[in-house]
């Protein structure tokens, strides 16, 4: 932790800011958690010892609650488990999610002392814990919770007062981490970090967060050491420069996001981009043509059209009707295209999920289309390193390649490609995948170039052999918009 120091931030107390200069993609820091756990929903799909998402998973025969993809995992998640597995036994039920990660750092905490790493900045005493600052229905599902808790933990472990307890609950309540899967693709558990909670905010960081679940083919006993974030530079950063990084995404409206940091962080923002309100006029614009704009009243009218019908999308996208998703959204896009700009974050929303449901179809001549239209919408409002933007882009590319429109595929790709070399870096899965992806879409591009007719009669041959697999199940339209501080709702 030699390149970062603490200092007093101005108005936002304790901070981190560099001892040395930084460029796009380097690595400032890695940290590993204290301690992380399964989200409730995903305790039987997900291993609890490595976080990979597994089709059969075998369940401990004990407490038959944790869940790992074999004895490997199973030997390397005992040490933290251990305990946990009794409790659950003695308790006759599983807690939430908040107990379970509460009890597995104070166990910790018990067994290692206050600092478990020499690269520990600060001590889980000294974070913020918000108690003070929370609403009157947060407090009674915070006393619950607190109750709960004094009934699960076992009588030999040591004992903790109530304050120490509270206080565990107030800093997991704001700066869990939202742990993902192997791939970085899916939101699937919770830790802590301590070093990344002394990292503030900004609406436009100069850094960003990415897991990196370490080297998974190698057996390793130290279970949490696998669980490491890394806090990447997205650009220069000058020596004394603060650190920052964004707890919400950049795509609501700086209101929106003033709204939501007060609410479940605690702080008023006073980033230049909420005091400016950045871009909010691209977020909420008119679609200009030939110089002339629909009016503040049809602009209106249209953007309250999008989001009635956003609803809708999402009640039947939670039935499983994904015709009747598209339905809706062709119906809104058909409405409202001709009057809200190519950067109006709810057509952005709709053209998102008509990719994407689209793709799952495989209909991907319209997918392309849509995703594309997504893509030239991001990056008019998105930093040119957010990963957000890194995603959408590969997203795009695959979609392409999958419609045969191998130019634009390997474009895309190629773009998202050098986004993810500096959010997530070259070991990180995801980024691999795009190497090959990139390797491959090139490969066919030389091809297309040299022989059109040759190239679609090779591509036809191959996918009649192998049809193309099935897209994963569209996600909520609202799934990219996440915080990346994990909030028990």
């Amino acid at each position: 932790m030699e390149n970062v120091a603490i200092f007093d931030s101005p108005g936002k107390g304790r901070g981190l800011k560099t001892t040395k200069e930084f460029w796009a993609g380097d690595v400032i820091f890695s940290e590993p958690s204290i301690s992380a756990v399964v989200f409730d929903s995903l305790a039987e799909r997900i291993c609890h010892s490595c976080f990979r998402t597994q089709d059969k998973l075998q369940r401990c025969g004990q407490c038959k609650f944790a869940h790992y993809c074999d004895r490997t995992c199973q030997r390397a998640g005992w040490a933290e488990h251990k305990l946990e597995c009794s409790s659950i036994k003695a308790f006759g039920k599983v807690p939430n999610e908040n107990i379970r990660l509460v009890a597995r750092i104070l166990w910790r905490l018990d067994k290692d002392g206050d600092v478990v790493s020499d690269m520990q900045l600060t001590t889980i005493d000294e974070l913020e814990d918000h108690i003070a600052d929370m609403q009157e229905d947060e407090l009674k599902d915070f006393k619950v919770d607190i109750h709960n808790f004094l009934d699960y933990w076992p009588r030999t472990s040591k004992q903790h007062t109530i304050d120490n307890i509270s206080h565990l609950f107030g800093v997991v309540n704001c700066n869990g981490f939202t742990v993902s899967d192997q791939r970085g693709l899916q939101a699937v558990g919770v830790g802590l970090f301590p070093n990344l909670c002394l990292v503030n905010h900004d609406c436009w960081p100069n850094c960003t967060v990415i897991l990196n679940h370490g080297n998974q083919s190698a057996v390793n006993t130290m279970f949490h050491s696998q669980r490491r974030i890394e806090l990447r530079s997205l650009g220069k950063i000058s020596e004394g420069e603060e650190l920052t990084v964004s707890y919400v995404d950049y795509l609501n409206l700086s209101e929106d996001r003033r709204r939501l940091l007060k609410t479940q962080y605690f702080f008023d923002c006073t980033c230049e981009h909420c005091k400016n309100r950045t871009k909010d006029d691209l977020k909420m614009g008119g679609r200009e043509v030939d110089g002339v704009k629909p009016s503040e009243e049809q602009v209106k009218e249209a953007t309250d059209y999008c989001f009635e019908m956003m609803e809708k999308v999402e009640k039947s996208r939670l039935n499983g009707n994904y015709h009747e998703v598209v339905k809706y959204c062709k119906e809104c896009v058909d409405k409202t295209e001709s009057v809200l700009a190519d950067t109006h974050i709810y057509l952005l929303r709709i053209w998102s999920t008509l990719s994407e449901v689209q793709a799952y179809l495989q209909y991907f001549t319209d997918a392309a289309d849509y995703s594309r239209k997504m893509v030239d919408g991001y990056i008019k409002l998105y930093h040119p390193n957010n990963a957000a933007l890194g995603m959408a882009a590969m997203r795009a590319g695959v979609t392409h390649w999958q419609g045969g429109e191998i130019e634009v595929g390997h474009a895309m790709i190629c773009k998202a490609y050098a986004i993810l070399m500096v959010t997530h870096g070259p070991t990180h899965p995801i980024t691999k995948d795009l190497e090959s992806m990139r390797m491959q879409t090139e490969m066919e591009l030389k091809m297309f170039k040299e022989n059109e007719y040759v190239y679609h009669s090779m591509r036809e041959a191959a996918l009649k052999n192998k049809p193309m697999a099935m897209m994963h199940e569209p996600k909520s339209v609202e799934e990219g918009i996440k915080n990346m501080f994990h909030r028990k709702k």
